[in-house]
C-alpha cells in the first residue's frame, strides 16, 4: 500500500529535477521517433516524385488538423484529469476520462466524413496539375478515413501522462512509429510481395501505425492506469466536466489549428512563385520537427507537474518546474537553430533535393530558423498558460503570430520583392511579436495567479 501511494503522488513529492526528467525524457524520446517516421515518410514519396511530395506538403494542414483537435482536447483532459488527481476527487477523474472519451469520438467521426466527400475540392482549390490532386486526394483520403486510431491513441497517451506514466506513452508511441517506418517502403514501393501502392502505401502504413499505438495506449490504461477507471457502463454526457475540458481545450485547438490555416494560406502564397517552394516549405515543417517535437515533449511532461502541483497548492514546486522547463526549450532551440545553418545542404539531400530545390531551400532553412530560440520561450510560457487554465492566453498569442503578422507579411513580402527568399524572414518578423506577447501574458499570469499563490 505504501509503495502504491509513493507511486501515485510522485508528482507531488519528487525532487522537481529529476520529476522533470522523469516524465518528459520518454515523451521527447518518442517524439522524437515521431518526427523520425514524419521524414521518413516524405524522404521515400520524394522517390516517387517531386510532385507527390507536393502532394503530401498540401495535405499537412489537414493532418494537422487532426492533430490540433485531438491534442487540443487532450490538453484541456489532461489538465482537468491532473487537478483531480491532486485533488483526490475520484468521481473527476473518472467523469473526465468518460467524457474525453465520447468528445474525442465525435471528432474523429467528424473528420471521416469530411475526408470521405471534400478531399478533391479541397484539392482542387490549390492546384491544376492533375498528379499532384491525384496523390493528394489518394492520401489525403485514406488518412482522414482512418483517422480514429490517431485520435484514440493521443487519448490514451493523455490518459498516461496525467499519472506520470510517460514511459507507457513512449512505448505507445514508439510502436506506431515504427510500425510506420518498416511499413512505408515495403507498401510504397512494392516489397515482400506487396503491390506497390505508391501514395497510397504511405497513407496505409501511417494509419496501420496509428491504430496500432493506439491499441497498445488502451491496453496499458487498462493493466496500468488504475487511477484513472475506462469503464463507459452507465455513461452519461457530464455537462459541467465537458465544459471544463473545453475551456482549457477549446483555446488550444484553436491555436494549434491556426498552423493549419497558416500553412494553407502560406502554400497559397509559395505556389504562386512555383510548386518546388511549397515541396521546400513541407521538406520544412517535417525536418523543424526534430526540433520543436522535444520541446513539446518535454512541455507534455510539464502541464500535468505544473496543473498537479497548482491543484495541491504547492506554488515553489511549480516555479521549479516552469524555470527549468523554459530554460530547457531555449537550449534546445539554440541547438536546433545551429544545425539548421551548419548543415542545410545535407539536411535538404534527405529528400532527394534537386538543384532547383536546393536553391529555394537552404536560405528558407536558415533564415526561418533564427527564430527557433525565441519560439522557445513562447513555447514554454504557453505550456504555463495552459496548466493554469488561461489557454485563452496562447490561442491570443498564436494568432496574433500566424495570421495577423505572418502571413500579411509574406504576402506583403512577396508582393514587394518578388523574391521567394525574402519571404522567409516573415517568420522571423511574426516570433518577434509572439515574444512581446508571451511576456506580458506571463507577467499577468505571475501577478494574478503565480505570486498570490506563493504568498498564501
Amino acid at each position: 500500500m505504501e509503495q502504491k501511494q509513493v507511486q501515485e503522488n510522485k508528482m507531488g513529492v519528487m525532487p522537481v529535477g529529476r520529476l522533470l526528467v522523469n516524465m518528459s525524457l520518454p515523451m521527447m524520446a518518442s517524439m522524437l521517433v515521431l518526427a523520425l517516421y514524419n521524414v521518413v515518410d516524405s524522404m521515400f514519396v520524394a522517390r516517387v516524385s517531386e510532385n507527390a511530395l507536393t502532394a503530401l506538403s498540401m495535405a499537412f494542414p489537414v493532418q494537422n488538423l487532426m492533430v490540433a483537435l485531438s491534442a487540443g482536447l487532450g490538453v484541456g483532459l489532461n489538465a482537468v484529469l491532473s487537478r483531480a488527481l491532486g485533488a483526490k476527487d475520484g468521481e473527476s477523474v473518472r467523469r473526465s476520462a468518460t467524457n474525453g472519451i465520447f468528445l474525442l469520438l465525435i471528432c474523429a467521426a467528424a473528420f471521416m466524413i469530411v475526408g470521405a466527400t471534400c478531399t478533391r475540392a479541397y484539392y482542387e482549390a490549390q492546384t491544376d496539375i492533375v498528379e499532384i490532386v491525384e496523390s493528394g486526394v489518394v492520401y489525403t483520403s485514406i488518412v482522414t478515413v482512418g483517422s480514429l486510431g490517431l485520435f484514440m491513441g493521443i487519448f490514451f497517451e493523455r490518459l498516461l501522462q496525467s499519472t506520470g506514466r510517460t514511459v507507457y506513452t513512449m512505448m505507445s508511441q514508439m510502436l506506431g512509429a515504427v510500425i510506420n517506418i518498416i511499413l512505408d517502403p515495403i507498401m510504397i514501393f512494392g516489397l515482400l510481395g506487396f503491390p506497390e501502392m505508391g501514395v497510397a502505401g504511405a497513407a496505409l502504413a501511417t494509419i496501420l501505425g496509428q491504430w496500432a499505438g493506439a491499441c497498445l495506449g488502451l491496453a496499458l490504461c487498462i493493466k496500468r492506469n488504475p487511477e484513472v477507471p475506462l469503464s463507459m457502463r452507465g455513461f452519461r454526457p457530464h455537462g459541467a466536466t465537458i465544459k471544463r475540458i473545453l475551456i482549457i481545450g477549446v483555446p488550444s485547438v484553436i491555436m494549434q489549428s491556426i498552423g493549419s490555416v497558416c500553412t494553407f494560406l502560406m502554400n497559397q502564397i509559395l505556389i504562386s512563385f512555383s510548386a518546388t517552394a511549397v515541396a521546400v516549405f513541407g521538406v520544412y515543417f517535417k525536418l523543424q520537427s526534430f526540433v520543436f517535437m522535444p520541446v513539446f515533449g518535454m512541455n507534455n511532461g510539464t502541464v500535468p507537474i505544473v496543473a498537479y502541483n497548482y491543484g495541491a497548492k504547492k506554488a515553489d514546486r511549480m516555479m521549479q518546474a516552469i524555470r527549468y522547463s523554459i530554460t530547457a526549450a531555449i537550449c534546445i532551440m539554440v541547438a536546433g537553430c545551429l544545425i539548421f545553418h551548419i548543415a542545410t545542404e545535407p539536411l535538404l539531400r534527405i529528400f532527394d533535393a534537386s538543384e532547383e530545390m536546393l536553391r529555394i531551400g537552404v536560405p528558407a532553412l536558415r533564415i526561418i530558423s533564427l527564430s527557433f530560440p525565441v519560439a522557445g520561450f513562447c513555447i514554454g510560457a504557453g505550456t504555463v498558460f495552459q496548466a493554469l487554465g488561461y489557454s485563452i492566453y496562447s490561442m491570443i498569442n498564436s494568432l496574433v503570430r500566424q495570421l495577423v503578422v505572418l502571413i500579411p507579411c509574406a504576402f506583403i513580402i512577396g508582393r514587394v520583392t518578388g523574391d521567394v527568399t525574402m519571404v522567409w524572414y516573415a517568420f522571423v518578423i511574426a516570433e518577434a511579436f509572439s515574444l512581446a506577447l508571451s511576456a506580458v501574458f506571463f507577467a499577468r499570469i505571475n501577478k494574478h495567479v503565480i505570486r498570490p499563490l506563493r504568498e498564501s
